[in-house]
Parts: structure tokens; C-alpha cells; sequence
């Protein structure tokens, strides 16, 4: 379980293809890493990995191919920048919202209104997606915790704040760059919940 809250913008160091269309990849994080232990659980770009093991400030996980089909980890390259957070401790503050890591659906970045001192970015959404958005919602962007300020049919859009656009990737995401998105888990066991109680199955 993760918060949503950028430790750290890491590194892709590699990505080698292993069986079955899977791949050890390859990450740079000193922060994440420095208490990091075979088993334990990082969030790259929204998604959670296993860390396998960890050299020097790098640690590397295996991604199956079908994470690799779901998300846009496939299309990340060495060097380019990574969101990363460890899991959350039970100890410690919420500050963003819960978020699984299993990320949903791959969107996209279609437009980016810079103002003063935010940006106002509007994503398009995968079908099927769009009922788990709403306004004042969250949602959890290439693993970060956002609000949603609108929502339409196929798209929603974000305020960013100079925090966010320094500290994450999503400060240089540009209108066609796809990211991973996870909603509101709370959304989907409602849905859930709702049709059991149409189709009689809660009492």
C-alpha cells in the first residue's frame, strides 16, 4: 500500500528482456534504497514492484509481461526519470490517499495550461474508467496522489503546483506522453457493492 507521495524522482538504469515477454528492470534511488531489502515493495511510476535486490543505490524487480501490456513501464528507456516510493508504514502520516499500485488503465496527456506559479493538465481517459472519476476526486497519476478539478466523458485534468512539477515526472510529461493511472479504489468496491445489492446478493 502506498500514499502517492513522491519519495524520490529515480532513474531507469536497464531493462533486459527476460522469458515470456518479462524483464528485470533496472532503477536508481538512493532514498528508497537505503533501508531497501530483498521482498520489499516500490512504487515506480505507480507501479508496485518487488525489489529482487539492491546494489549501490540501484535495485532492481522483475516485471511480468503483463505489466508490462497494462502499463507504460514498456516504453520507459534508460535514463529517462521515475517516480518512486516505498510503501507506506503504518506509523506514518497519510498525506495523500491509498493507493494500491495496480494501476488501472494507461492514459494520456493531451494538454498542459501553464499559469502563474501552477499548470492545469487535462488527460484523456481509457474507456471504462471515466465512472471511477469525479470532481474534488483522487485519482493517482504515474504514482502520484492528485485531485481532480474536472471530469468529462473520456478526460480529466489536474492542477499542479510548483512542488509537483519540480519533484515528479509529470513536470515534463508532454501532451501525447502516456501515464499510469490507478483510481480511487473506494470507487470500485462501491460499484461492486452496489450491484451485489441490485442483483440480491447483500442482505
Amino acid at each position: 500500500m502506498f500514499t502517492g507521495i513522491v519519495e524520490e524522482l529515480g532513474e531507469m538504469v536497464s531493462s533486459t528482456a527476460t522469458a515470456d515477454d518479462s524483464a528485470l528492470v533496472a532503477i536508481r534511488g538512493p532514498l528508497v534504497t537505503s533501508d531497501a531489502r530483498h521482498g520489499d515493495s516500490i512504487a515506480v511510476n505507480g507501479v508496485c514492484l518487488t525489489v529482487v535486490d539492491v546494489d549501490g543505490g540501484v535495485f532492481t524487480a522483475d516485471v511480468m509481461g503483463e505489466t508490462l501490456r497494462r502499463t507504460a513501464l514498456g516504453t520507459l528507456r534508460p535514463g529517462d526519470p521515475v517516480n518512486l516510493e516505498r510503501a507506506a508504514a503504518l506509523d506514518s502520516r497519510l498525506g495523500g490517499h491509498l493507493v494500491q499500485g495496480h494501476v488501472d488503465g494507461v492514459g494520456e496527456v493531451v494538454a498542459r495550461e501553464p499559469a502563474q506559479r501552477w499548470e492545469t493538465v487535462r488527460f484523456r481517459l481509457p474507456a471504462g474508467l471515466a465512472r471511477y472519476v469525479v470532481e474534488k476526486g483522487s485519482i493517482t497519476v504515474d504514482g502520484v496522489s492528485l485531485t481532480v478539478a474536472e471530469a468529462g466523458d473520456d478526460w480529466f485534468s489536474v492542477g499542479l503546483i510548483p512542488t509537483t512539477l519540480s519533484l515528479t515526472t509529470l513536470g515534463a510529461r508532454k501532451p501525447g506522453d502516456p501515464v499510469n493511472l490507478e483510481v480511487d479504489v473506494l470507487a470500485k468496491y462501491v460499484e461492486r457493492l452496489l450491484g451485489d445489492r441490485s442483483a440480491g446478493g447483500v442482505r
